[in-house]
């Protein structure tokens, strides 16, 4: 019997050319475009909510010295994924980040 995981492993294979695609897998077998079209949960519209309200009040800052931040022409070589870079040049700052990666198979 498949379990959901099985499915996404097979689905898996069959998107990145089948067999050795993924270490642990290699004897797998693609799951067939049927089964897979019985299989989706796909929805035409995608809702994505991010909710970021903080504050900052009632700070006092005294003999602070802030300055500018660089970013150096090598800071991002051999990044893999999505590398995100916050800085921050000021005082009594708050700094929400929030991202919403959405994946669609097609």
């Amino acid at each position: 019997m498949y379990t959901p995981s099985k499915y996404a492993a097979a689905l898996l294979l069959a998107a990145c050319g089948g067999a050795g695609a993924a270490p642990g897998f290699e004897d797998a077998r693609p799951v067939a475009d049927e089964t897979l079209a019985r299989l989706h949960a796909g929805a035409d519209t995608v809702r994505n909510q991010m909710r970021v309200d903080g504050t900052v009040r009632d700070n006092h800052t005294s003999n602070v010295v802030s300055g500018a931040n660089t970013i150096g022409a090598g800071a991002f070589a051999n990044a893999a994924g999505m590398p995100v870079a916050i800085q921050n040049s000021g005082s009594n700052v708050l700094i929400q980040n929030a991202t919403i990666i959405n994946i669609q198979l097609q």
